[in-house]
């Protein structure tokens, strides 16, 4: 029993020895390394605080702004690190393949993830659509209400959100319509009844909505088509994006008014029916 409490102790005794010798021989080391460590992330959260501020007086895009900041910081505070673990007699070099080798690893786990990303990064910097754009991708539509790197966030007029991975984006066909949305409507007015009086009618009833609707380009009205039961004349005009269905609706009860005001008859579906070669009455 006294020969493993003497045995423990002596174990114990080593082991303060060395921590002393260690503390004696590297303290200065660390308390550098320490001091370096603090200096740096200081350094590196005001470097990133002027990179932020620099590219936002630049009007740069903010989400590039927030990611080359972070990309800065990041940075700033791995030089750092490397400069601190050679203080203390560290080497770097196994670190760094060791991070490597797990990076590697962490990227084929994340591969999805970080395609987004870089699919995000893309799009900031190629800038197909901005905030408050109208695009059309991947058979949905919105209004672009944030620019993530990871995803872009829709919206429509039902204040819905669409949430799109970026990597669905980046090299598809992209519909951009800025902050409007077209509209195209089809109205059927009788042969017997005048195309011009009608395309005149039809003009100075989209009139009366002046700013609520796009001026420019303006509304286009004519021609159509020729129909089974009458001469179709379409409507394109440009809405915004936030009040599609709205004007939409209050246009085409307005184009439906002014047409039965002036007395243009919108025709049915009509169909002819002959009975050919009928037996005669008994």
């Amino acid at each position: 029993m006294e020969d493993t409490v003497k045995q423990e102790l002596i174990q114990f005794q080593e082991v303060y020895t060395m921590v002393v010798e260690f503390f004696v021989n590297y303290s200065f080391q660390i308390l550098g390394a320490l001091i370096i460590l603090l200096l740096g992330l200081w350094v590196a959260a005001k470097v990133s605080k002027w990179s932020l501020a620099l590219m936002q007086r630049h009007n740069l895009d903010i989400t590039l702004s927030r990611f080359i900041a972070s990309c800065v910081r990041i940075l700033v505070i791995a030089m750092v690190a490397i400069v601190a673990l050679g203080k203390v007699g560290i080497s770097v070099t196994p670190l760094i393949a060791m991070i490597g080798a797990v990076g590697l690893g962490a990227g084929l786990a994340i591969q999805g993830l970080l395609s987004n990303y870089s699919a995000g990064l893309t799009i900031v910097l190629t800038r197909p659509y901005v905030v408050g754009d109208t695009i059309q991708v991947q058979g949905v539509s919105g209004q672009v209400k944030e620019v993530h790197l990871s995803h872009t966030l829709l919206t429509n007029e039902d204040g819905v959100d669409i949430s799109i991975p970026n990597k669905h984006v980046v090299g598809e066909i992209i519909h951009n319509s800025h902050a409007y949305t077209l509209a195209e409507v089809s109205i059927d007015i009788a042969y017997s009844a005048s195309p011009e009086q009608a395309c005149e009618r039809l003009k100075s009833a989209l009139v009366a909505f002046g700013d609520e609707v796009c001026q420019e380009p303006a509304a286009q009205v004519g021609i159509e088509g020729f129909g089974e039961n009458g001469i179709t004349l379409g409507v394109r005009i440009w809405l915004p994006t936030e009040r599609y269905y709205d004007l939409l609706y209050r246009i085409n009860m307005a184009l439906f008014n002014e047409l039965k005001d002036a007395g243009i008859e919108i025709p049915f579906p009509q169909r002819e029916v002959r009975l050919l070669n009928t037996p005669p009455a008994a």
